[in-house]
């Protein structure tokens, strides 16, 4: 498609824990050391930079999803055909596009042979936005595209990116040289290969090769979509997790401290949405972005219900056995559907569902980094993570504490 290039990427570069953001394609491929999330994470320097100041605890929320100046519900008036929700993150990038306001955007397109595959691309027109919609599944060397789009002549930027990509992209972004970059983030907890991914589907389903669409939905189901236009939820708690290898998710997925995208301008997820978008405006930049869509995206106070404490001390207890090796628990067959049916309407929803997520992920980081990784405790895990976890029983020990 006119407008959407997938330029030659060099090889990674040989790394331990590694999510292939892309810095290690790029011809520094050193700044690894100075840019990964994985190694020594600095989120109150990299926060005060971009959004002009850390985390206020004085301010609900700001723990748990990072600083931001308001938060919302919100879905596109008329959705766009294709879209993973109602298409809010790839209208941002299109009026950016159309406004002048960037001359290119990094993002992810599917590959030519799997709809699953993501392929990083450079999208310098409004209509080639169209091609990258929907959910990607696999590592992608998405900042490996700052040097061809540099070498473009593109001085203002945007990029859409999870946590991973853009907590590196903010440690390089002041020696690359752009004009400008705005950032789109994405919620991100737990990623896989593609050919894993493709192994999930089929679990889900004897036609797996048929599914278009798969989205881990507030509701506590899991939508999946047909060639054929039909749909089929399936509760969180029929999914086929212990059938999964132990490998599945990579340990750098299981202590990721990142779940909301903290570093990006705006955070266009589902988490707090309650069946909507959700959208976490975190600085100026993120405002003026917000603004581009007036007219053309409805908004609305994300609610609150439940309590998240129970959800996640089962959580907790699940997450220690899996770490030790033993099976999970599983649910007798015969209360699945009771509780399916109850956690929807008493279990924690919109943003203490996001809430919850979050501390799970906390929960899982310091659980399998004590089991696999013990040594990187204290440089991979920010203060704010160990302020999550201390209602439920963990704290650091000496070793543990970041100097």
């Amino acid at each position: 498609m006119k407008g959407v290039a997938a330029p030659p990427l060099r090889a990674a570069a040989p790394r331990g824990l590694c999510t292939d953001c892309g810095v290690s394609r790029m011809a520094d491929h050193a700044a690894c050391g100075r840019a990964c999330q994985f190694i020594a994470p600095d989120y109150p320097a990299l926060e005060a930079k971009v959004h002009g100041r850390g985390r206020d605890p004085a301010r609900p929320d700001e723990l748990h999803f990072g600083p931001f100046l308001r938060m919302a519900r919100a879905r596109l008036a008329e959705p766009l055909p294709g879209a993973q929700w109602t298409g809010i993150a790839t209208r941002l990038a299109e009026r950016l596009l159309e406004t002048g306001a960037v001359d290119a955007v990094l993002t992810m397109a599917p590959a030519e042979d799997d709809r699953w595959r993501p392929v990083p691309v450079l999208v310098t027109r409004a209509e080639g936005m169209a091609a990258v919609r929907g959910m990607r599944m696999g590592y992608a060397p998405l900042l490996a595209l700052l040097e061809p789009a540099a070498a473009a002549g593109h001085r203002r930027i945007a990029v859409i990116g999870i946590p991973c990509q853009v907590y590196a992209l903010r440690a390089i972004e002041e020696r690359l040289g752009f004009e400008s970059i705005t950032v789109v983030g994405t919620p991100c907890s737990d990623n896989t290969t593609t050919e894993n991914f493709h192994g999930f589907l089929a679990l889900l389903s004897d036609a797996p090769q048929t599914i278009t669409y798969l989205e881990f939905r507030a509701d506590y189901t899991v939508e999946l979509r047909f060639q054929n236009g039909t749909k089929r939820l399936i509760p969180f708690l029929d999914l086929p997790i212990s059938r999964l290898p132990r490998d599945f998710f990579p340990l750098t997925c299981r202590t990721c401290v990142d779940y909301t995208n903290v570093l990006a301008d705006i955070t266009v997820g589902y988490m707090g949405g309650q069946g909507e978008q959700w959208l976490i405006v975190r600085n100026e930049r993120g405002e003026r972005l917000l603004s581009l869509l007036e007219g053309e995206v409805v908004l609305a106070t994300p609610g609150s219900a439940g309590k998240r404490a129970g959800p996640v001390k089962g959580f907790l207890a699940n997450t220690l056995r899996a770490a030790g090796g033993l099976p999970l628990r599983r649910m007798p067959d015969w209360v699945r559907p009771i509780v399916s049916w109850l956690m929807p309407r008493i279990g924690p929803r919109g943003l203490e569902f996001a809430r919850a997520r979050v501390e799970m992920k906390a929960v899982e980081t310091v659980v399998h980094l004590r089991r696999e990784k013990p040594a990187r405790m204290k440089s991979m895990i920010p203060a704010h993570v160990w302020s999550l976890v201390a209602p439920y029983g963990l704290a650091p020990d000496e070793r543990e504490k970041r100097r």
